[in-house]
Parts: C-alpha cells; sequence; structure tokens
C-alpha cells in the first residue's frame, strides 16, 4: 500500500482516535499524520503493536495546541533529514512522546490538592517512597534512550529531577495520563522505558 495520510485534526488534546480510524496503519508503506500529539501517540502505538515501526516512516503535521508546538520543536519538524528515533514504552501497550503523569486516581482539575502513596525508582535511583502529589514523565530528545523524571512532593516546594532509561512505579491506586490521554483505569504499578532495541522513523 502507499503512503496513508491519516486525518486527526477534529481530535482534542485529550482524546485518542477510534480504532478504526487506525487500520491502515498495518498495511501503510508510509504514514502522514496530522492532528495533535495523542494522534501521532495512537499512530504510533499501532505501529509497534504490528511489529512495523521501524521500516514505515511517519510525518507529522502538528495541530496548533501547545503540546504539539512543544514535541514539534523538540523533534525539529520540517527540518533534516529522515531519522530513527528512541520509543518510549509503557508496559500496558502504550508509547509516550511527549509528557506522561502519574498522579492520585480521580485526580483531574483537583489533582494538586490529593497525594498517593508511591514508591519510584529511575533507573537505579530511588526517587520517591511515600506520599507525593505527581510524578512528571517527559522524553528527552537531546538525548538517546533517555526519560526526564520530576516528582513533585507536595505543590510549591521543590522538585526532584532525575535522567535515565527507565521509571518503575508501585502504588496505590493512580491515575496515569500519556501525552494527554487518561489511560482506562487506575493501576498500581506502572513502567515507563526507553527501549533499546526498538527505533522509530520520523520523516521530518
Amino acid at each position: 500500500m502507499p503512503s496513508v495520510e491519516l486525518d486527526l485534526r477534529r481530535l482534542d488534546p485529550t482524546e485518542a482516535p477510534r480504532a478504526a480510524l487506525l487500520e491502515p496503519v498495518a498495511t501503510a508503506d508510509a504514514l502522514v499524520v496530522r492532528g495533535p500529539v495523542a494522534g501521532l501517540n495512537a499512530v504510533l502505538a499501532a505501529l509497534v503493536k504490528s511489529g512495523r515501526n521501524a521500516e514505515v516512516p511517519v510525518a507529522w503535521e502538528p495541530a496548533r495546541d501547545k503540546a504539539s508546538a512543544a514535541l514539534a520543536r523538540d523533534l525539529g519538524i520540517g527540518t533534516g533529514a529522515p531519522r530513527d528515533l528512541t520509543l518510549v514504552r509503557d508496559d500496558h501497550g502504550g508509547v509516550l512522546l511527549h509528557h506522561g503523569r502519574i498522579e492520585a486516581a480521580g485526580g483531574g482539575r483537583r489533582s494538586l490538592s490529593r497525594r498517593l502513596g508511591l514508591q519510584a525508582h529511575h533507573d537505579e535511583i530511588k526517587v520517591a517512597d511515600g506520599e507525593i502529589t505527581r510524578i512528571d514523565v517527559r522524553p528527552d530528545w537531546s538525548a538517546v534512550d533517555t526519560i526526564g523524571v520530576t516528582v513533585m512532593t507536595l505543590p510549591l516546594r521543590p522538585t526532584r529531577h532525575t535522567s535515565g532509561r527507565a521509571l518503575q512505579t508501585a502504588s496505590d491506586p493512580a491515575r496515569i495520563v500519556r501525552d494527554g490521554v487518561p489511560y482506562l483505569r487506575p493501576v498500581s504499578r506502572w513502567t515507563w522505558y526507553a527501549d533499546m532495541r526498538v527505533r522509530w522513523r520520523l520523516q521530518p
């Protein structure tokens, strides 16, 4: 199949595309994705599921929201040559491109007022052990196979920043947000890791 264009511009930045919209991903020779980060995230997750992430080039035309603009800047969209990039994955079948968050279940708009009992390791470093407000995770596109982790223990207090390959957590029921889209249910264990064996091909 030739290049396939996926127009996901009607998606809200917190909305994942329906599975039917992603069906062409399994057989496309190349992809052009138009829309927010959540749309690009879903396309790459579908490529990983099909085992074709390393061979199918993906071009992205970002939406106009802040997250899309920030990721486009980090990836150098519109500049440079095609390149193979790190793929940050999780142990629930998803990927992460811009921003992940772990917070107390039921957080939502009042997430900073809720506390979460959690223990977390970033590679060999214990970054949390007790009650926290949230953890933010971002792929580091200036490095290889690296994610940055920020732990907020209390609002308006200093945060802890670390850099490494993998974050593992065990906690009270937690709400997970991947590139703006909440995971379907609370979880008590979660892992994000930069997979050294897996790449995706960006057509800038």
